[in-house]
């Protein structure tokens, strides 16, 4: 029987919710998501928070670094009305400029830290994944590591091979060091395009899965036999469109990362 891959909420339910917020994660879950998958950076006083990019000015009212804002000024920020504008004006609409800038401020708005994530994943009433991306570079280096292995640590998942972590990054030298500090905890290598080293399947030592941009699968369908093939597993992102939803199923993904997990969930089946 063939077993259906695992549907990872890419950033929460990003496509109907803000991005890396509380509400994003709820719906997901909610929605039957296997998994969640979340960006992690350090800010300045070293609280790892779910933000996508270096700067803030995409996803919040607010301008800088991550890396140079600390938690309180981070906390301080929008990151909820951008996504409000957006479906208003994709409903009805109304220009950008005629839009009420305020948004009441709740779920949708706040800045949602990792332990806050961890903190709901450990009180669902089922199992969820978590897959936490790495951000790098970053000015901070190993340090993201060290301090998500910390952290870990506290909701007793560190050293836990069956518990619901995982964690991946681009930086082959991220997939080391956690390899390093937690050996229990499964390794994902992401990849825009797969290394000559790596066409054959193979992947960095200690690392047991291969994530790929559908885009990879799209123009190298063969690539996930030979991932299978050497024992390893295969995620793909971001897949939100249902022929790269079949595409998927074709290749015997094992996950697929998605921005709609209710729309996947309901194509593959339960």
């Amino acid at each position: 029987m063939t077993v259906r891959p695992q549907v990872i909420a890419h950033r929460g339910a990003s496509a109907d919710e803000p991005e890396h917020t509380l509400a994003a994660y709820t719906e997901a879950i909610q929605a039957g998501a296997d998994g969640l998958e979340c960006d992690v950076r350090l800010s300045a006083d070293g609280h790892l928070v779910c933000v996508h990019d270096r700067k803030v000015q995409r996803t919040s009212n607010g301008r800088g670094l991550v890396s140079t804002l600390e938690l309180t000024q981070l906390e301080g920020l929008d990151w909820g009305s951008w996504k409000a504008l957006e479906r208003r004006v994709e409903r009805d609409g109304t220009p950008e400029d005629e839009v009420p800038d305020v948004v009441s401020r709740d779920d949708r708005a706040h800045l949602l830290t990792l332990r806050r994530l961890l903190a709901l994943v450990a009180g669902a009433d089922r199992r969820v994944e978590v897959v936490v991306e790495t951000k790098h570079p970053t000015r901070y280096g190993g340090l993201v590591e060290r301090r998500l292995v910390e952290l870990l640590s506290e909701f007793g998942w560190a050293d836990d091979a069956a518990g619901p972590i995982t964690v991946m990054s681009f930086s082959m030298l991220a997939v080391r060091r956690m390899r390093q500090l937690a050996p229990a905890i499964p390794r994902v290598f992401l990849m825009e395009r797969v290394p000559l080293p790596f066409r054959d399947g193979s992947l960095p030592p200690g690392v047991s899965t291969a994530g790929v941009a559908v885009e990879i699968l799209r123009d190298h369908p063969s690539y996930a036999e030979r991932v299978h093939d050497r024992g390893h597993r295969l995620f793909v992102w971001t897949v939100d469109e249902p022929e790269d939803v079949e595409l998927c199923l074709a290749a015997g993904a094992d996950a697929i990362i998605t921005n709609r997990p209710a729309e996947v969930l309901a194509q593959v089946g339960p």
